[in-house]
């Protein structure tokens, strides 16, 4: 958990500087009000409609668990929350795979913001609690290598 923290320490560092707002689960450190709006768990269909208003999956034109999915529902949220930031991730975390053909330790993750990038993560493992946390931090570090990125192009 500790190293979660110092990711998230560095994005909530870049994010209080810069005067931005994100819709992710970045709570766990003091302060976090300065940056932090409000997020989601959009685990089924139902969610997906309450939290996001995006209906069925096939009115879409995509599958869950890709990078075009994480990326929409990032964008959503961003939208949603009238955020600078949102921080999106779609997967088979385990023990199995999902009903789409992903093996567990599977995840598409995406940011979108003034800079919009998605990535696809495979573990290769069954672990839940493993995989959860391998989800997190490459969530966080996605996010962290965008921030930097436009902080070295701006500075």
């Amino acid at each position: 958990m500790q190293e979660l923290i110092a990711r998230a320490d560095k994005v909530a560092r870049l994010l209080k500087h810069r005067g931005e707002t994100i819709a992710a689960a970045l709570l766990a450190l003091p302060g976090a009000s300065a940056y932090f709006l409000g997020g989601a768990v959009v685990y089924t269909q139902v969610a997906r409609r309450a939290l996001l208003n995006l209906p069925d999956i096939s009115a879409l034109g995509m599958r869950a668990s890709t990078q075009p999915y994480a990326l929409l529902l990032a964008q959503t949220a961003r939208q949603r929350f009238a955020a600078a930031w949102a921080v999106a991730e779609s997967g088979a975390t385990g023990p199995a795979g999902n009903r789409y053909g992903d093996p567990a330790g599977h995840s598409c993750i995406a940011v979108a913001g003034s800079t919009e990038r998605a990535i696809t993560l495979e573990t290769g493992s069954g672990d839940r609690l493993g995989n959860m946390h391998a989800f997190t931090a490459a969530a966080l570090d996605l996010l962290l290598d965008v921030l930097a990125a436009e902080a070295g192009a701006t500075a």
